[in-house]
C-alpha cells in the first residue's frame, strides 16, 4: 500500500516539474482547440488557439519542420505574410522561416527561452528559393552570417536588400522590436539616411547575425499578455551602440568576488499564468 501511494504522489507531482512543463508543451502535436490568445510574457507564457505557418506559402517556406516550431498567433502568421511578400517586391524569392512557437507555446526542451507566446520569429538571413524545398532540405540547409569573423562589421554577403527587408519588418505597427547582431544594427545606422524612426525598433542582442528575431506587440484587446517595455527614446546609434563593440562586451572578465550566480531554475507549470493550465488540458 505504501508503494502504491508513493506512486500515486510521485505521479500527481510529476506535471508540476521542471522537466514535465516543457516537455508536456513540446509533446503537444497540434494547438488548442480555443480562441486565439497570448497568455503571459514572452518568457513565461502560453499560447491558446494557435494558428499553424504553412509550411511553403507564397512568400515563405518554414524551415526546420522537424521541430514543429511554425505555430504562432494567428497575427504573426499575417505579418510572415505581409512581410514575405514586401521582400519579394525587394527582389527574394521571399523568407526562409526558421521557429516560431510550438503549437501550444510555452517553454521549449531546447533553443529559446522566449518565443512562449506565439508573439516571436526567426527569420533567416539568407533569403529564400525560388524553388519548393523538399523536408529534406529544409532539416539540412543552413543560413549563413552577415558578420566578419570579428564580428566587428557585417560581410560579403549583406546586401543592401537586407537593411531593406529589415527596415520593411520595424516599419510594421505590430512590431515591437527586433533583435540583430550589433555589427548589423550598426551598418544600419550607418545607410539609413534621414528616415531613422525605425531604427529604434532594431536592437543589438548577441548572435542573431544568421537570422534577425521579430518580436510583436500584444494584440489589441488581450488582457493576459504582457509587453516587454518599451526600446529606449532615440534611433539607438549612440553610446549605447558603441558599447556592444567594446573590450567589457566582447571579452567580458569575470569579478572574482562576486558572488556565484546560482543556476538557472527551470519554469514549473506554476510559474505560467493560470490559463496555461487549461491551454495543456483543451482539445
Amino acid at each position: 500500500m505504501r508503494a502504491i501511494v508513493l506512486v500515486l504522489a510521485i505521479c500527481l507531482a510529476w506535471p508540476a516539474s521542471a522537466e514535465a512543463v516543457k516537455y508536456r508543451f513540446g509533446a503537444a502535436k497540434q494547438a488548442s482547440s480555443q480562441q486565439a490568445e497570448s497568455h503571459g510574457s514572452y518568457a513565461k507564457g502560453c499560447l491558446a488557439g494557435g494558428a499553424e505557418l504553412a509550411v511553403t506559402g507564397d512568400s515563405w517556406q518554414a524551415m526546420r519542420l522537424s521541430r514543429n516550431r511554425n505555430w504562432g498567433h494567428p497575427e504573426l502568421i499575417a505579418f510572415i505574410g505581409r512581410l514575405g511578400t514586401k521582400a519579394q517586391s525587394i527582389g527574394w524569392d521571399g523568407l526562409l522561416v526558421g521557429d516560431l512557437s510550438q503549437p501550444r507555446g510555452g517553454p521549449m526542451t531546447s533553443g529559446h527561452q522566449s518565443h512562449q507566446i506565439g508573439l516571436d520569429a526567426d527569420i533567416w538571413m539568407r533569403p529564400g528559393y525560388a524553388k519548393k524545398l523538399t523536408r529534406n532540405e529544409r532539416e539540412n540547409i543552413g543560413s549563413f552570417t552577415v558578420t566578419t569573423g570579428d564580428h566587428m562589421a557585417v560581410n560579403n554577403r549583406w546586401t543592401d536588400s537586407h537593411g531593406q527587408v529589415l527596415k520593411a519588418a520595424a516599419s510594421d505597427p505590430a512590431v515591437a522590436r527586433i533583435f540583430v547582431h550589433a555589427a548589423i544594427k550598426d551598418q544600419l545606422c550607418q545607410t539609413a539616411g534621414d528616415d531613422r524612426g525605425w531604427l529604434r525598433k532594431i536592437r543589438p542582442w548577441w548572435g542573431h547575425n544568421a537570422h534577425f528575431h521579430v518580436r510583436l506587440s500584444c494584440p489589441a484587446g488581450t488582457v493576459g499578455c504582457f509587453d516587454q517595455a518599451p526600446p529606449p527614446a532615440g534611433d539607438g546609434c549612440d553610446a549605447t551602440l558603441s558599447w556592444w563593440f567594446s573590450d567589457e562586451a566582447r571579452n567580458p572578465k569575470p569579478d572574482p568576488n562576486a558572488p556565484k550566480k546560482p543556476a538557472r531554475r527551470q519554469l514549473v507549470l506554476a510559474d505560467l499564468p493560470q490559463a496555461c493550465k487549461g491551454v495543456l488540458a483543451a482539445q
